[in-house]
């Protein structure tokens, strides 16, 4: 028996490692999250030796900055897709935080007292679906579609329907904070989305809150019957998804300079994109943060990719809708082999004979 210099046996160690592997792959997504990453990495590839120009500094760095708001949004989304819901409204509340905010700068508001007005609206829509869906037993389809109209409503009749002028020179520090200045040679943007994500991630998978979100996704009625706060737990993921949606709004208003009422525009439809290509399951109970970095990276990647190879716009949208409803399909298969083996494995043991004991 070998020994190493603790004095513990090369076989156990060995196991222990084997242990800790085991655990990783156990994560809900991180298989399809291993085959994602390879994926992306060889989309880099491609694209790479397609345009030398690809692979630049200058382009990953401003890759990185287009790949936040998708990933800002996928975050959110994947909290309630997590719970199987779904969120409709995100697009809208990316367009209304958008208006608020400018609309309130352009009046002489100070910048971060507008940003704070703007992420209490926006985490009010986040309350109202989740009451509308966990109280009033909406489906969350209905739900979200109808914040969402409403969402876009309150975009276009906050400055009596039309485009804010610019901010101006007052609000340069909030430009400057969350879309053009630079920390660390990074564009703040790119700070901003990785402190979000850590935070959330942390949640997600450290916290009671975050165990709640994939029981509730798992099977809504156990979780009940475990003692799960059922409508605070499907709420905060509405209100995460809100928050997302509102910082993301802000760093459109920074970007353009002013409040444009159809900003977030499908946003929605990229938020999804980015879950459910990282992994996160439209079922529910299934899915990890990690994969929607991986998602959203993709996501970045063909649309930049696509640009610089002279595809239209068209074709990459089509690309990208192809490779969702794929990814779905599969989702959907590998539920229902894996309830099909289980089931089949209940049938196996019930025809087992009960022993009985005589005391």
């Amino acid at each position: 028996m070998k020994l190493n210099k603790n004095g513990v046996t090369w076989e156990m160690e060995k196991g222990k490692k084997q242990s800790k592997l085991k655990r990783i792959m156990a994560k809900r997504g991180m298989g399809q999250v291993i085959t994602v990453t390879i994926g992306l990495v060889a989309l880099v590839i491609v694209f790479g030796f397609l345009n030398p120009y690809f692979l630049t500094g200058r382009n990953i760095s401003n890759l990185l900055r287009q790949i936040a708001p998708t990933l800002l949004t996928g975050i959110g989304q994947s909290y309630v897709l997590i719970t199987g819901n779904i969120d409709l409204s995100i697009g809208s509340v990316v367009g209304m935080s958008c208006m608020i905010s400018a609309t309130l700068m352009t009046k002489g508001v100070n910048p971060w007292v507008a940003v704070i007005i703007t992420y209490l609206a926006a985490l009010f829509m986040g309350l109202l679906n989740g009451k509308l869906i966990s109280k009033a037993k909406l489906p969350a389809f209905i739900a979200t579609l109808g914040t969402m109209t409403i969402a876009r409503g309150i975009a276009q009749i906050v400055n009596n329907n039309y485009n804010t002028d610019s901010i101006g020179e007052a609000a340069e520090g909030f430009m400057e904070f969350f879309y053009y200045g630079k920390t660390l040679g990074l564009f703040n943007t790119i700070w901003i989305t990785m402190f979000i994500w850590l935070i959330f991630n942390f949640l997600l998978s450290r916290t009671r809150t975050g165990r709640h979100l994939y029981a509730v996704g798992s099977n809504i009625h156990a979780s009940h019957l475990s003692g799960v706060n059922i409508s605070s737990t499907i709420t905060k993921a509405y209100m995460v998804s809100a928050f997302c949606s509102a910082t993301v709004g802000l760093i459109t208003t920074a970007t353009s300079g002013m409040g444009t009422m159809d900003a977030g525009n499908g946003y929605e439809l990229y938020a999804v994109a980015a879950s459910v290509i990282g992994g996160v399951s439209t079922l529910g109970g299934q899915g990890i943060l990690l994969g929607t970095v991986i998602g959203a990276s993709i996501w970045g990647v063909l649309q930049n990719g696509l640009q610089f190879a002279g595809a239209p716009v068209a074709i990459r949208n089509i690309v990208i809708g192809i490779i969702v409803i794929i990814t779905v399909l599969l989702d959907i298969l590998v539920r229902l082999n894996k309830k099909a083996g289980k089931a089949k494995t209940g049938a196996e043991k019930s025809h087992f004979p009960v022993l009985k004991h005589k005391f």
